[in-house]
């Protein structure tokens, strides 16, 4: 992978006649994505006819737990009506890494080599499933079988990204098979 393209938000309605919107956010870096001064590519909705390819952070501004940003390509409601819908989105590198040691992007973790408990090879991380309690690695086990595994420390209590693996709390049917299916 050389890079890959991440939605971090979605315009939502304007907030005030200055041409701030609200976003919906979709990073767990809100601060660092929409710092005033970033540059963020943009996802126009089907049909629309908005003419920025980028946008510029002009401010950046918490409202109510709601994200209020300023675009330097517009300073009216008008203009910030007009861009409801649009999604925002970030290219990252290789090199990019979460600024939390325990969170990791999708590109990290797919193709890790799956482990037990006891170092034994298990499968290999295909994606990560958003989840609304938790997310999910899709595993795909060394007999063939996609499962899932919940996201969470009791199941998964090691990742090591350059040791090219994670570690899986494995019982039987989460991972490994039930003892009965093994047998067919």
């Amino acid at each position: 992978m050389k890079s890959i393209d991440v939605v971090v938000g979605r315009i939502g309605k304007p907030h005030g006649i200055r041409g701030e919107v609200t976003v919906e956010v979709r990073t767990d870096e809100p601060d660092a994505r929409f710092a005033v001064g970033s540059t963020i590519d943009v996802v126009p909705p089907k049909g629309s006819t908005a003419p920025w390819r980028t946008l510029t952070v002009r401010t950046a501004r918490w409202h109510q737990s709601v994200l209020l940003l300023g675009f330097e390509e517009w300073a009216d409601r008008n203009t910030a009506e007009s861009a409801r819908g649009i999604l925002l989105q970030v290219t990252l590198t290789e090199e990019d890494v979460p600024t939390d040691p325990d969170e990791f992007y999708d590109h990290q973790l797919a193709g890790l080599e799956v482990r037990n408990l006891d170092g034994e090879v298990i499968g290999e991380v295909s994606n990560l499933v958003p989840g609304a309690a938790q997310d999910l690695l899709r595993v795909r086990a060394t007999d063939g079988r996609d499962t899932l595994v919940p996201f969470v420390r009791a199941l998964v209590p090691e990742v090591d990204v350059a040791g090219g693996f994670v570690v899986v709390a494995d019982r039987p049917g989460l991972v490994a098979p039930f003892p009965d299916d093994a047998e067919d």
